[in-house]
């Protein structure tokens, strides 16, 4: 997962609390939209999955839990200063 940019969850192995909010979607899409519909190839339902989350996904609206900054533009500054970190890093080769 990390190899691909994937953080694993930072809560405990059985907590119902764990990851509520993206059980929560991941049940909605599925049930509205995976099961709902026969996809041809798996490329077709990732492309019809992924074109449905961006519809629906706000990037304009500002937020107050994130300093009233957009999802896009925490994100962007996020990744921008991963960046910066793991450039800055030591080289740890032996």
């Amino acid at each position: 997962m990390t190899g691909r940019g994937i953080l694993p969850s930072v809560g405990r192995t059985d907590s119902c609390y764990d990851s509520a909010v993206a059980e929560s979607f991941n049940a909605i899409l599925k049930k509205e939209l995976v099961n709902r519909k026969v996809h041809s190839t798996r490329n077709h339902a990732i492309r019809d999955v992924t074109a449905r989350t961006e519809s629906r996904y706000n990037h304009r609206r500002l937020h107050s839990a994130i300093d009233y900054q957009t999802p896009d533009q925490v994100d962007t500054e996020w990744r921008q200063q991963h960046k910066t970190a793991a450039r800055n890093q030591p080289s740890t080769t032996v």
